[in-house]
């Protein structure tokens, strides 16, 4: 048993599929402002970054509508073309009932993840969810670090995703990643360059306590 353990989860491509959701919400927007459309394999890779910093690289017309027109689909149709990984509920299931705290950080906007989560009734099993704000904009935010080191001092963190922007998380907070292969992410670049322990899986049934406890120090 580990004691004092906190396992942070990505959303897309670590928990749930939602890409054709987020791909349809891209095609409206670009739809919508006359935007030529973009390789989907090339929108696909950049599922969990910033809306604003994806439309930034890739138009001239003022990122905000871009988002703006993006949530305007997500919300009322591409929330729900959503499905949740094999094994998902199980391990969460497992370590609910081993009394180890799981929190979700997501590049998703904070009051869409939780309406996500509470529509796939797996809500339940986090102590908190951490995502797009107001004043939060990236997973690597000052504030998030203040969140984990002023709610959970004393903790060992594991983040779990399949992103980048999740190793820069671990990295932040100079924990270990856990990395997935169920994104667009080879496993190479998940490891090259990295500042902490990574170990990268298949897909997230791979995870458990075992894998945990030998990248925890």
């Amino acid at each position: 048993m580990v004691k004092n353990l906190l396992i942070v989860f990505d959303l897309d491509f670590t928990l749930i599929n939602n890409k054709q959701g987020i791909i349809n919400s891209f095609h409206y927007a670009f739809s919508k402002y006359q935007i030529p459309l973009i390789k989907e394999e090339l929108l696909e890779k950049t599922i969990g970054t910033p809306l604003e910093d994806v439309f930034k690289s890739n138009t001239h017309i003022n990122p905000s509508e871009l988002v703006k027109a993006f949530r305007e689909y997500y919300g009322k149709k591409g929330l729900y073309q959503v499905k949740l990984y094999d094994g998902v509920i199980e391990k969460l299931k497992s370590f609910k009932k081993a009394q180890i705290k799981m929190g979700v950080v997501t590049s998703k906007k904070r009051e869409m993840a939780i309406k996500l989560l509470r529509y796939l009734n797996i809500f339940h099993y986090f102590d908190f969810v951490i995502g797009e704000t107001d004043t939060i904009k990236k997973k690597t935010d000052i504030r998030v670090k203040q969140f984990f080191y002023n709610n959970f001092p004393h903790y060992h963190y594991i983040i779990v995703g399949d992103h980048l922007t999740d190793r820069s998380l671990a990295e932040m907070l100079n924990c270990p990643f856990i990395g997935l292969l169920t994104g667009y992410f080879k496993e190479q670049e998940l490891k090259t360059n990295a500042l902490v322990d990574v170990v990268i899986l298949n897909n997230i049934s791979e995870l458990n306590l075992k894998t945990i406890r030998s990248i925890i120090h």
